[in-house]
């Protein structure tokens, strides 16, 4: 698999995110495609792409056989759609990881596990480390990797540069020591939540 480009995995994980999350609107049509790329909740980084950005990645995604445009009877205008389990062999609950560390970039257990309730309900935070520990070891490609503080970030657009990087500053050394509280803490609501959901079923 070739590295894919800022904008051609902000498009993928975008398809993907609909496909899972709204199925009635998917495939998008070019304009909806643009307004995910581009909106404002559930992206990092945010950005303003035009049109003509996202032609050319969708074009891309389409020779690496990870995308399809769909026309002909019941679409009265173009849609595009994504491959990628296909292309891949990944199952539901791979995409679903997969598409949040597109979209949001790295990502601790907790918060990966919170935010891809729409998309796949993993039992516990045990279910998303070995889906994850699957990814990363996947032959011949990685598709995910293990970052420092507990993180973890996709490989389709290559390793992350930040993998590499030293922490040096002491005002860098608290950022990253709040930020592992942080994701502590988002891990135990999680696993909170999963719990009360367990108690409630019991009465249902």
């Amino acid at each position: 698999m070739n590295t894919l480009s800022t904008e051609e995995i902000r498009v993928l994980g975008c398809l993907l995110e609909k496909d899972m999350t709204t199925p009635e609107y998917y495939p998008l049509t070019l304009n909806a495609l643009v307004n995910a790329c581009n909106q404002k909740s559930s992206r990092e980084p945010i950005v303003s792409y035009a049109e003509e950005t996202v032609l050319r990645a969708l074009e891309g995604l389409k020779h690496r056989g990870m995308a399809v445009r769909i026309s002909g009877a019941g679409h009265r205008v173009e849609k595009y759609g994504h491959t990628l389990g296909e292309k891949l062999n990944l199952g539901r609950r791979e995409l679903a990881l997969l598409c949040l560390l597109m979209l949001r970039g790295p990502q601790t257990v907790g918060e990966l596990r919170g935010r891809t309730e729409r998309m796949h309900d993993f039992a516990d935070l045990d279910e998303v480390e070995r889906c994850l520990a699957g990814l990363a070891s996947r032959s011949p490609e990685a598709y995910a990797l293990a970052m420092p503080r507990g993180r973890w970030a996709q490989l389709m657009g290559g390793e992350p540069s930040i993998y590499s990087e030293p922490a040096v500053a002491e005002s860098a050394n608290h950022s990253s020591d709040l930020e592992r509280r942080m994701g502590t803490l988002e891990e135990e609501m999680a696993e909170l939540k999963s719990q009360w959901e367990v108690f409630r079923k019991q009465f249902d």
